[in-house]
């Protein structure tokens, strides 16, 4: 926190630096960060926001307009029902319909899905379910979005494509955060990350993508996966 702080400083002047922490901890809350040397000291306080708090305030995410609160939402879902894929998948359907309701254009929900559906996966079975209701919700409600969606999430994964299907969208997840949060990835970069074929190792760097202070801090993440390789 204090190295993404002072960097930003070093071109903005004046920063606001916040920790999100998504873990399921509730009371592990960090605020600060401090060291002394020879005399000299330095203390850095900052705000955070805990994931976790939100379960409380479930209509208000529900309600509201912006598309993190979604994402906290199926963060929050995710976490809740790591051992119940039947709780998952009743809660994954919910979500859909509410992303419905958000009023959304249309390349906004395909990548909130995307996100969704990589963040809540199913067994096969359940998967199945979901699919024939989330087609029967389309075909009643007449709002052929989900259909895109399909094609370019999920379909690949039910052919002979599933698992470079589910590759590329775990690739583009972790390179779409990495862009939203520092507006550019460097090509080579890009390049490293599209070069991963282990699904979970995309998933493990998807989760630090979220909160890593720095595109060079992210590059020496995947040096450490090259190691242990």
């Amino acid at each position: 926190m204090y190295i993404y702080h002072y960097r930003s400083f070093d071109i903005h002047k004046k920063v606001i630096s916040l920790a999100i922490l998504g873990d399921d901890r509730p009371s592990w809350r960090p605020n600060s960060y401090r060291y002394e040397l020879g005399g000299c000291s330095m203390h850095f306080q900052f705000p955070t926001a805990k994931l976790l708090d939100y379960e409380n305030q479930w209509s208000i995410l529900q309600e509201s307009p912006n598309p993190f609160a979604f994402l906290v939402m199926a963060h929050l879902k995710t976490k809740a029902t790591t051992s119940n894929a039947e709780e998952r998948e009743r809660w994954k359907w919910e979500l859909v319909q509410n992303l419905y309701e958000r009023g959304y254009t249309e390349n906004d929900i395909i990548k909130l899905f995307r996100l969704l559906d990589w963040m809540m996966t199913l067994p096969e079975s359940l998967q199945q379910s979901f699919d024939t209701k989330l087609q029967a919700y389309q075909e009643e409600r007449q709002m052929p979005i989900l259909s895109n969606i399909e094609r370019r999430a999920m379909e690949a994964g039910r052919q002979e494509g599933r698992q470079e299907g589910m590759l590329q969208t775990a690739r583009e997840a972790v390179l779409e955060v990495l862009t939203v949060r520092f507006n550019s990835v460097p090509s080579e970069l890009r390049a490293r990350v599209n070069q991963i074929t282990d699904i979970p190792t995309l998933k493990q760097l998807l989760q630090q993508a979220i909160s890593i202070a720095s595109i060079a801090e992210f590059e020496q993440l995947l040096d450490a996966n090259s190691t242990a390789d």
